[in-house]
């Protein structure tokens, strides 16, 4: 089988030498092309032309960013039986996607289940997310949540490390300092249901969890699944006490948001958020600009994953 191992040399937990041995241990399961991305939107082409080129597997080493653009590269044509298989070695600071998928954090360790299902063929199919015409593996934000991802990707462009602690004290800057609190501006339209206006900011999720704080799993809807069509959870607030409230519900061991401030759905197969004023926008942790009304539906059997 042919494979293309996508590799982003930024990743954050890898080294040369690593890097080196992974390339080594997957060239004894598979024929292995090695490429090395070099701008935003790279890992996307790569995986296009591997799609092209009838490649078995694409094996992503790097973060979820990386991942997402392997995603989008491999359905840009969208899913049909000659989209490659994706395989994801963790090699960011965060990993969500692969340690939804039940990979270890570790990247060797993550390695060693790799190879193993190569070996064995093993894998599943899982359902994806597609907002505005982009896939997204386990989360979107519109709103405060992107408002953050964007005030991290700033601070790594200034130098700054992704760290736990990073996102913590940028959380806190926008919400006390930056986001408008006062008004709700975002609408949700759900087809079979009435709208649901004045919501202040709005989590969509593909599976669970949303995210990791260090090894504290964050789920704002703590039922989503690959296996499943879309959840969301909104408030339609973000008063001080009403905010607290949700966090230490969402980071709970046994989460389960509610209250007069949550609004939950679950299983959705579309839906429509629009605001009256443009609001931040994210999918998987990549900032994509400011947006006045996004599309989302769930893909379900979207694309084959080892893990």
């Amino acid at each position: 089988m042919r494979a293309l191992l996508v590799v982003n040399p930024k990743a954050t937990t890898t080294t040369e030498r690593g890097r080196d041995l992974l390339v080594r241990a997957l060239r004894t399961e598979v024929d292995l092309s090695v490429e090395y991305t070099r701008r935003r939107g790279h890992a996307a082409e790569l995986a296009r032309q591997a799609r092209a080129k009838r490649f078995g597997v694409v094996v992503t080493l790097g973060g979820d960013g990386t991942v997402n653009e392997v995603v989008n590269g491999l359905l840009a044509k969208g899913p049909a039986a000659d989209v490659p298989a994706l395989a994801v070695v963790p090699g960011g600071s965060t990993n969500v996607f692969a340690r939804a998928l039940g990979l270890p954090k570790d990247w060797t360790e993550g390695t060693g289940v790799i190879l193993e299902a190569l070996h064995t063929g093993r894998m599943r199919t899982i359902g994806l997310g597609r907002a505005e015409g982009r896939y997204f593996t386990f989360c979107a934000g519109f709103g405060l949540d992107a408002e953050v991802v964007r005030k991290v990707e700033r601070a790594r462009l200034r130098g700054k490390v992704s760290t736990p602690g990073l996102y913590v004290r940028s959380t806190v800057s926008q919400f006390f300092l930056e986001t408008d609190r006062r008004t709700p501006l975002i609408t949700l339209e759900a087809p079979g249901e009435l709208p649901e206006s004045d919501l202040a900011t709005v989590i969509v999720q593909n599976t669970a969890p949303w995210t990791y704080l260090g090894d504290r799993a964050v789920n704002p809807c703590p039922d989503a699944s690959f296996d499943l069509g879309l959840d969301l959870m909104a408030l339609r607030a973000l008063h001080i006490a009403a905010t607290a409230r949700a966090v230490a519900q969402i980071l709970s061991r046994r989460p389960n948001p509610h209250g007069r401030q949550v609004l939950r759905r679950h299983n959705l197969s579309e839906f429509t958020l629009r605001s009256t004023r443009p609001l931040a926008f994210q999918v998987d942790g990549d900032y994509l600009g400011e947006k006045s009304k996004i599309a989302f539906t769930a893909v379900p059997d979207a694309l084959r994953v080892l893990c």
